[in-house]
């Protein structure tokens, strides 16, 4: 019993392997097809099919069912899904709208936007941290802070305070005409 749970059986190594091979070169041919933005983290849409596909690739390498070309459909078809879907977005803002969470800004100088940042299911403690790894060691080095559609967080630093935030970076970002009424 123990042993089935610890070791495999010499045939079974090989099948491992020609399945790995197998949908390594199909995620590489589909990637290719699809481009680079079939692992981006520009939409939490694209971050599901990024986890659907790894799941597809884990069941299909390390088990017998299902079989090798049902991986390389799934994966197709995923591809497939992600291209489509993309393309709609790209076509209808209102798709994008449907799959898609709005930037908010979360901060603005030393001063945190306490609304916005619990409509983005964070915490102060989250804030600091992502403010720890931008480098800020004061927040007088910072001018805006935006949770970003994927979850990431980014920190806009200023230097020079005679220059502000361009205007289209904030388009589309909830919150960003505080950052005006602000006198920032």
């Amino acid at each position: 019993m123990v042993e089935d749970w610890v070791f495999t059986s010499w045939t079974t190594v090989p099948l491992i392997v020609l399945s790995a091979m197998t949908m390594y070169l199909a995620l590489i041919a589909l990637t290719r097809v699809a481009g680079i933005r079939s692992f981006s983290k520009m939409s939490g849409f694209d971050f599901a099919v990024t986890v659907a596909i790894g799941s597809v690739l884990a069941s299909i390498i390390v088990a017998k069912d299902p079989p090798i070309f049902s991986g390389v459909a799934a994966l197709s078809i995923l591809f497939a899904i992600q291209i489509g879907f993309a393309a709609l977005r790209c076509r209808w803002d209102f798709i994008g709208g449907l799959s898609d969470n709005k930037p908010r800004l979360i901060m603005i100088g030393d001063t945190i936007q306490y609304d916005q940042l619990r409509k983005a299911k964070m915490t102060e403690g989250d804030l600091m941290g992502k403010l720890r790894e931008a480098n800020v060691l004061d927040f007088s080095q910072v001018e805006l802070v935006v949770a970003e559609t994927t979850g990431d967080v980014s920190v806009l630093h200023i230097d020079d305070r005679d220059i502000r935030v361009a205007d289209q970076l904030l388009a589309g970002v909830i919150g960003a005409d505080r950052y005006g009424a602000n006198g920032s």
